[in-house]
């Protein structure tokens, strides 16, 4: 089934701009909105400043999936916090990761620890999970020398634009996602389900639809089966919601990725994707899921003090490689279920 293109979805709600944002939007080709905030706001009043603009800035980011907020000197987690503690919701507390993060304080965490060198490609935080945030802020309180960009792309465009071959396996199958939860690549179970009793991580899989396998050395295999396309719970759209791509062994470096199969075997990859009924995905395949990507991207460069807030479904968020420091926290916010998103698989 071919998707129309996303300038081409019928109407909704969510298409009326909000009058006193959507006018002061910066709006330019192969970037996200910026909103530039000229007066300045004690940090102390940011949660005031952005409950009072809380209906207006949801319309902006129906209406364009993120903005980046520019000018009001979020230098710090505690900063971060206040301005999203109304706005963003209850936060979504994270399971199944697949990198680290540190807490910052609050509902606060750090990026995912990647090496800098390496980019991180187009995702939605948590796809692979039965619960997800609908909001995502990220501010930046030390901006990288170089590089460091946070890309994202439209999750309706990416959907139209892929081949209809693609789209239509995936629709039909779901897409399936190996991990192999160890100390030596990744995180080891107990860090990624918070827990070292072994009775509780199988009953976290039992309830997610998660196959496990315990491992002669105590490490952990899962496989789940989720869906690759589904609807946006408040405007209907499709939307292309996976890591697909992302977790892939072919979207690694091939030397990174030949180093770690002959040590580990492909089942013992720290996570890898197939198709919802097992079958490998081809490297054609997520070459050209990465190539959609890249012709979807809008980008950025990081200032200090910014804030970028994300529609988590319908925006599809990268990172890419960087020099120097880079200090980056990101809230979770706004929990959603799979169930509510009209999923093929669940």
């Amino acid at each position: 089934m071919t998707q129309p293109p996303a300038t081409e979805a019928v109407p909704h709600p969510a298409d009326t701009p909000a009058p006193d944002l959507e006018a002061a939007l910066e709006l330019a080709p192969g970037k996200p909105p910026v909103l530039h905030v000229d007066t300045a706001v004690a940090p102390a009043d940011l949660g005031d400043w952005a409950a009072e603009r809380g209906p207006a800035l949801e319309a902006v980011l129906l209406r364009h999936g993120a903005v980046l907020v520019r000018g009001l000197g979020v230098r710090d987690a505690t900063a971060l916090g206040r301005l999203t503690e109304r706005f963003t919701g209850p936060a979504v507390p994270e399971r199944e990761a697949f990198a680290r993060r540190r807490p910052l304080g609050g509902p606060v965490f750090s990026s995912l620890e990647w090496p800098p060198d390496q980019p991180m490609c187009m995702h939605h935080e948590l796809s692979y999970a039965r619960e997800f945030p609908r909001l995502l802020a990220i501010g930046c309180f030390t901006p990288p020398a170089t590089g460091g960009v946070t890309g994202l792309a439209d999750a309706r465009r990416v959907l139209a634009d892929l081949p209809a071959a693609i789209t239509e396996r995936f629709t039909a199958t779901g897409w399936e996602l190996t991990r192999s939860y160890s100390s030596v690549v990744g995180v080891g179970w107990t860090e990624a389900f918070g827990t070292e009793d072994r009775a509780e991580a199988e009953a976290y899989c039992a309830a997610n639809g998660m196959d496990f396998a315990w491992q002669p050395d105590g490490s952990l295999r899962t496989r789940q089966r989720r869906s690759a396309v589904i609807s946006h719970p408040l405007t209907g759209d499709r939307v292309w919601f996976n890591q697909i791509a992302f977790l892939s062994e072919w979207t690694m470096e091939p030397a990174i990725r030949d180093y770690l199969v002959r040590q580990l075997g492909r089942e013992g990859l720290a996570f890898n994707t197939r198709y919802g009924d097992g079958t490998p995905v081809e490297p054609d395949t997520v070459a050209t899921v990465n190539e959609v990507y890249e012709a979807a991207t809008l980008r950025e460069p990081w200032q200090a003090g910014d804030v970028l807030l994300v529609d988590n479904i319908r925006m599809a968020h990268s990172r890419e490689p960087f020099t120097g420091p880079r200090e980056v926290g990101m809230v979770l916010g706004t929990p959603v279920r799979l169930a509510d998103c009209s999923p093929t698989h669940s």
